[in-house]
């Protein structure tokens, strides 16, 4: 592992590659820094209600047993918020197949397993501004949600939304752009 020192997260890594086996300490400490982010993440991005926690601790067994694999060419934070953003779009994706009806059509309203209530999430404070940030951003079309959640709360680059999402860089531009207008809008 070449992970730079500026990594914050270097010297726990370091305590997780050299731990033997069985000792999760280190790692653990890591699950610990990450989890509240990871699970809101793993919340916004899929509208799961049932399966986010699920997906959230998922994240984090794949990162263990690809710990040895990470070579550190970013900051495990980086390397963490890819692997949570490729399972999310997993997730999404198995969802989406399984369901026979599209959820862009205007009839999937009445399918109760589509519909999201707005309620702050269960780990972080449960404040007025959250609630309604929170329920503007379940208004939205997963077109328009998804890459808004991966530019402002991720901190992925343009580049990278595009990648993950195989859509253009222009159309995560306009889709960013809308999504941000819209939130906008509500807001207001």
């Amino acid at each position: 592992m070449d992970t730079p020192i500026t990594d914050p997260d270097f010297d726990l890594l370091q305590a997780a590659f050299n731990a033997p086996e069985g000792d999760l300490r280190a790692f653990e400490q890591l699950v610990e820094r990450y989890q509240r982010r990871i699970l809101a993440n793993c919340r916004y991005l899929t509208r799961d209600e049932k399966y986010y926690e699920d997906l959230a601790q998922e994240v984090f067994v794949k990162a263990f047993f690809a710990l040895k694999t990470f070579e550190g060419r970013s900051s495990f934070r980086s390397w963490l918020k890819r692997i949570k953003v490729n399972h999310c779009l997993s997730h999404l994706k198995k969802e989406e197949s399984r369901l026979a009806q599209s959820i862009d059509d205007e009839s999937s309203g009445t399918f109760e397993r589509l519909q999201v209530e707005p309620q702050a999430p269960r780990d972080l404070d449960q404040q007025d501004q959250q609630r309604r940030i929170e329920a503007i951003l379940n208004s939205l079309p997963p077109t328009l949600r998804i890459p808004l959640v991966m530019c402002d709360m991720d901190e992925l680059s343009y580049e990278e939304i595009a990648d993950s999402l195989g859509i253009g860089l222009s159309a995560t531009k306009m889709r960013i752009k809308r999504a941000r207008e819209q939130f906008r809008e509500r807001y207001a």
